[in-house]
Parts: C-alpha cells; structure tokens; sequence
C-alpha cells in the first residue's frame, strides 16, 4: 500500500485581521483536500439583543458591533425603520448621512491600506516594524485616519459608535462654521491618498485573476455609499427587500460566522472591487483619473489589488466629503417625525468591506420583534475560503513557512471583520 504524503499549513491566530480567526489547509498527494477560514470567535447574539427593543434604539445597539464601521451598522438600521414606518430622508439631512459615512472609510480604509494590508507587500511582520523603517509614510497614514475620526466626531457626536444618529435624521445637525476647519484637512488627506494610489500600485502582486460574481448596491448618479438597489455582474437587479430572495445564509461546523451565497449559484464578492467593477463611471474625475494614472482597468479581477481599489476609494471619499461640505446648508430641523406602524423593514448599506443587509419586524408600539443583520465579512466567506483554494494550488512547490504568509495574506485581501460576522449563532436544545 502507497503510504499518502499529507502536509498541513495552517495559522491558529491571525494576525491583521479584526476578531479572532484561524486558518487550515490540508494538502494530500499534492492536491488540495481541505481548506476552512476557522472563525471562532464567540458569537455575540446582537440580533437577540435588539428583540424587544424600541425601533429607535436600533442604531446605537447596532453600532456597538463594529468599532472601526459602525456607521454602517446604523445607516443599515435606520434605512430599514424608516422603510418599516413609511418615511424617507432626503435633502441635507441624507447628504450629512453620507458625509459621516465618507469619513468612516477613510478612517477604516486608511487602517486597513497602511497598517493591515501593506506590510504584506512590504516584508515586514507589523506596522510597528514598518514605521522604523518607514516612518514617514506610517505617519501620514496616521494623519489621513485622524482626518477620517474628527470627521465622525464632528458630524456623529464621537469617532467610535458615534451618538448622533438617528430613526428620521439626526440629534443635532452641525453648523456650517463646524463643518469649515475640516476642509484644510480634507485637502491634505486627498493629497495622501493620491500618493496613497501611487504608493500601492507599484508592489508586486501574485498572478490571480478569478471571475467573481460582484455583488454592491447601484445608486443612480452617485457611487455607491448609503443607498440603492443591489445589482452584480451576472444578472442581479433587485430592491434592497428582495435580498432574501437571491441570497441565502448556511452554518459550516468549523466557522461561529454563517456562510453567505447566491441561491443556486454559490459564492460572490461584495466590496471595494465589487464597488469599483459596477460603478467605475461613477466615481469623482479626480479618484477615475488616479485610478487610470496606474493602469486600473474598471474591472480588477485580482483580489491582491484591491488594496489599490481602497485607496481610489480614499480619493474619492475626501473628495465627496469636500464636495458635501461645499454644498452643505443647514436644515431647518435635524430629523423628520417618525411614527412606528406594524411592519418590516429593509436597509443595506456600503460599508468599507462591502455590503451590509439589515431586516426588522416592528409591531405598530415600534417594539422589535426579529432582527436579521448579515454583514460583509459572512458574505465573503466562502468566496476566501475559494481563494485560498486557488492560491495553494498555483503555489504547491512553495515552501511551507512562504505558503502560509501567502495564505494569510490572501485572507487579509478581504479585509476581514471577524467580530461583525459572529454576530448570532443558531441553537437548538434537545432534551431527554
């Protein structure tokens, strides 16, 4: 009997990513047999949390599940109360809703571009290692976050889990004298994240094209944000209520975070590349330009490059923060009335790593009654757990310790937020 020559690469703790995290690969006779993104970090139960609670409570439970996106998490629960109660924000009151949510991706793809994503690229184990060699670019990498912070701060009431949003609009709307001394700012980020662009796209990026399904929201003549329809590269075209008609979450027995697909045809990408491939055209002159200036076609099909992708997006978000702060009047009142009537609602929203989908049922008192939230990261889980797959098979005459860099490397392309994804955990008691 031939003995099978069995190898394993595996990391029981990433590094890089937020929340905890392992990584398998099992290679039998040169063939990939296993691969599994082990997430085991505890669940956190926030849809159980919010049963029970009034609608209006919504966007700050829902906060407390991410510190580096939790405007997403509100922009998505306040889409989807408002739908449950029949309203709908408009005018300068949407516009601050976007321009809080310009300064969370640069805060978040500043992060994730400098001190997550580029040592990879770099050679170094940490940021920290990095910034003695480079200590220049580490601290405007720094500068460039700080600039997407006091942007929340200004407009949210605080950089983390921010306090001023509201079902209907806001606590308070900012003055425009509030607004001015962020524009300096926002110039000089835009001027980092151009450099940003040239910086990045000149590292060496592994050969890996792959045709995903790209899944993001359309918004008519804006790229894509806090509103729209979800739409992807194969055919989708749908409200945002209609998600659980196309996509459909499944427990794996090795992840506490559920499994995202499309209905009978498996895994899709949503995020910064999806973002870019379905509204390329969209972007501002300034970020389309950056992203022609280093060869960026309007599809990039390689996951390693979006790293690039982040950082057009960093253009275009200073220079949509610009543009909003420039056209910003302060409106007559910071929210519009809100009455709950029995119902139930849907938002989705772009948060830094893609779309994120909440669904509620209020009764007409605007208590709670189920929650479902299904953020980026789930979505995305199966199509790294594909990548990593892909990438072992091209690279099988690598040595181990190479391979499993590369491996987590592939996983940090997707810039993972683990503690969003393990937000609820189905259970079953059987008693005897």
């Amino acid at each position: 009997m031939t003995e099978r020559r069995t190898k394993t690469i595996k990391t029981d703790y990433l590094a890089r990513v937020e929340g905890e995290g392992a990584m398998r690969v099992r290679i039998v006779d040169g063939q990939v047999e296993e691969v599994k993104l082990d997430i085991y970090e505890p669940p956190r139960f926030f849809e159980a949390f919010l049963r029970g609670r009034a609608f209006t409570e919504a966007p700050d439970i829902t906060a407390r599940i991410c510190g580096i996106c939790p405007v997403a998490y509100q922009m998505s629960s306040v889409h989807a109360m408002e739908q449950a109660c029949g309203v709908e924000v408009g005018g300068q009151l949407r516009a601050l809703r976007r321009l809080l949510y310009c300064g969370e991706w640069i805060e978040s793809h500043a992060l994730h571009v400098f001190m997550l994503h580029a040592p990879d690229f770099l050679g170094y184990e940490s940021a920290i290692a990095l910034a003695k060699d480079m200590p220049e670019v580490v601290a405007q990498a720094l500068e460039l976050k700080k600039t997407g912070n006091e942007l929340m701060t200004v407009i949210g009431g605080r950089e983390v889990h921010p306090i001023n949003v509201k079902v209907g609009g806001w606590y308070r709307t900012p003055r425009k004298r509030e607004l001015r001394p962020l524009v300096e700012k926002l110039e000089r980020a835009r001027e980092i994240s151009l450099e940003t662009v040239r910086i990045v796209s000149g590292f060496h990026f592994p050969d890996y094209d792959q045709d995903y399904e790209l899944v993001a929201l359309d918004e008519p003549g804006a790229y894509p944000v806090d509103l729209g329809r979800i739409v992807s590269n194969r055919g989708i075209d749908i409200p945002v209520e209609e998600y659980e008609d196309h996509f459909v979450e499944e427990h794996v027995e090795w992840s506490n975070a559920l499994h995202s697909k499309v209905i009978e045809r498996g895994s899709y990408l949503c995020g910064p590349l999806a973002r870019f491939a379905l509204s390329f055209d969209r972007l501002s002159p300034l970020a389309k330009e950056a992203a022609k200036e280093v060869g960026l076609d309007a599809t990039v099909r390689n996951p390693f490059r979006s790293i690039v992708v982040r950082a057009v997006e960093l253009v275009y978000a200073a220079d949509e923060a610009l543009r909003l702060i420039g056209e910003y009047e302060e409106p007559d009142a910071p929210a519009v009335a809100v009455e709950p009537r029995a119902g139930v609602g849907h938002g989705a929203s772009e948060a830094p790593r893609g779309l994120l989908y909440h669904r509620y049922e209020i009764d007409d008192e605007g208590t709670i009654l189920s929650a479902k939230i299904v953020p980026p990261t789930s979505q995305n889980q199966r199509t790294i757990e594909d990548d990593l797959r892909g990438v072992v098979e091209r690279s099988l005459d690598v040595p181990d310790e190479e391979l499993s860099l590369l491996c987590e490397q592939t996983i940090r392309n997707y810039d993972p937020c683990i503690s969003c994804a393990t937000h609820f955990l189905k259970l079953d008691v059987e008693r005897r």
